[in-house]
């Protein structure tokens, strides 16, 4: 029983059961259902527009195409194949995400075991296993995807210099890339290979092998996003990434300094008991002078904080964020912790994972009031074709756009009352508009046709 409560793969197990409570709920609890059901709605144009990798598209691009130059949609693809052979469902994209990330954690714990003690790297698991990633990694969000996938890449290079055998630079290659592909920050990690390049234990052969796989890694990520994707918003003209200047983007994360600095303290572990032993292993990795953790934190910190300054205040307020950078902060935590006597490691080990979790219950639970919009596509099929162009409330939530199964205009309340706008809208071939009443408290100059507990319909015909 020791033996196996001290095995990670049993926690890696035990905490995957319980995520699964709730798996097949649709996006509707109240943190990230935009984000999902965006990732949702781009999977499901894949099933029924076309299922084409380069041409992302959403629903409310109005009369366009609704292409979109957003992350390279991989994950997407993955639930398409679900769609595909199984039939459209809301939740799968949950499930897919968990596993993966699961798979994640344990790659995560061979690297640290391969240069740490097994302390630190059970440590760290569990720590990375509770944080943030407890929540995120069953949401229909690619963010532990594609960390998990650099992870699995960056195992298979440092299994490359240690046998040499060229099938590792391959995996590496490939998952690294598809990481960075699905989401470029998850890239960070890789920074630590600068530093074997720089080791006189390795010889000169391997490390052109691995820069040069690296710089694959790098190009096929930078076409995307620096080619690919300028070219989707110069074609197509609908933009999800709204990036800053180094300078704006500082300046909005020092005007919003708590909230930038509550995703490290708070939003990383949801621990304030876990950010203290992130705190103490920082100073133990000073006081001891562990050169492979201090390089380590100063080139992936370094990046990271380009990424955090080019997104600005979209980081301060948006918790996901963070996530790159976490499993560095739980090696920290890690290293903190084994400097205690392992009873206690294991006492606030418990302690952690129970604030964690308990910080994190919510996401397990949908609100009645929020089981409304499960009802909204049927609402729109009676009285409505598929094919009919519609307006909608959210704005840039895609989330009542996503529930009615339409394409069309989601605009902010302001529209709703700009008669240019409207009926620019209307020529254009809008023929109903959708209002979420607890969005607009207004009545528009239309024909109401249908009210709900959540929706008025007007005719706009």
């Amino acid at each position: 029983m020791i033996s196996l409560l001290k095995n990670i793969k049993f926690w890696i197990i035990i905490f995957l059961l319980v995520r699964m409570f709730g798996i097949t709920n649709a996006p509707l609890e109240m943190g990230h259902s935009w984000r999902q059901t965006l990732t949702n709605m781009v999977s499901r144009n894949l099933l029924e527009v076309e299922p084409a990798l380069l041409y992302p598209r959403v629903d409310m691009d109005g009369d366009g195409t609704g292409i979109i130059g957003a992350e390279f949609p991989a994950f997407n693809y993955l639930i398409y194949i679900w769609y595909k052979f199984f039939g459209f469902n809301h939740w799968i994209g949950r499930l897919i995400n968990l596993v993966i990330s699961s798979i994640g954690i344990y790659f995560f714990y061979r690297i640290v075991r391969r240069f740490f003690t097994q302390e630190v790297a059970f440590s760290a698991a569990i720590i990375l296993l509770v944080s943030g990633w407890f929540g995120f990694a069953r949401k229909i969000m690619p963010d532990t995807v594609s960390v998990s996938l650099v992870l699995i890449g960056l195992f298979y290079a440092i299994r490359f210099l240690d046998t040499l055998k060229k099938y590792n630079i391959l995996l590496f290659v490939l998952f690294a890339g598809l990481g960075g592909l699905i989401k470029m920050p998850a890239v960070i990690i890789l920074s630590v290979l600068i530093i074997p390049v720089f080791d006189n234990k390795y010889e000169f052969r391997q490390k052109v092998i691995l820069v040069a796989s690296g710089m694959v890694v790098l190009f096929v990520m930078s076409w995307w996003y620096f080619y690919w994707v300028p070219h989707l918003l110069t074609e197509y003209g609908y933009k999800l990434f709204f990036p800053r200047s180094i300078a704006q983007g500082f300046y909005e994360l020092y005007i919003n300094w708590f909230n930038t600095l509550d995703k490290f303290f708070f939003a990383s572990f949801f621990s304030y008991v876990g950010f203290f032993f992130f705190l103490v292993g920082f100073y133990f990795m000073i006081k001891k002078k562990n050169k492979l953790l201090q390089v380590s934190m100063l080139l992936i910190s370094s990046i990271f904080f380009i990424f955090m300054m080019k997104t600005g205040d979209v980081f301060s307020f948006h918790s996901y964020y963070i996530i790159p950078y976490t499993p560095l902060m739980a090696l920290l935590a890690g290293y903190g912790l084994s400097q205690m006597k392992i009873k206690w490691q294991y006492v606030f080990l418990a302690i952690i994972s129970i604030e964690a979790i308990a910080n994190q219950q919510d996401d397990f639970f949908i609100k009645d009031s929020e089981k409304c919009k499960l009802n909204y596509e049927q609402i729109a099929d009676d009285i409505s074709n598929k094919n009919d162009l519609v307006i909608v409330t959210g704005g840039m939530n895609p989330i009542t756009m996503y529930y009615l199964h339409r394409k069309g205009w989601s605009v902010y309340n302001d529209a709703l009352t700009d008669s240019v706008k409207m009926e620019d809208m209307h020529k254009k071939g809008a023929k109903y508009v959708f209002v979420d009443r607890r969005q607009f408290n207004g009545t528009l100059n239309l024909k109401l046709i249908k009210r709900t507990d959540c929706l008025d319909v007007y005719d706009f015909n």
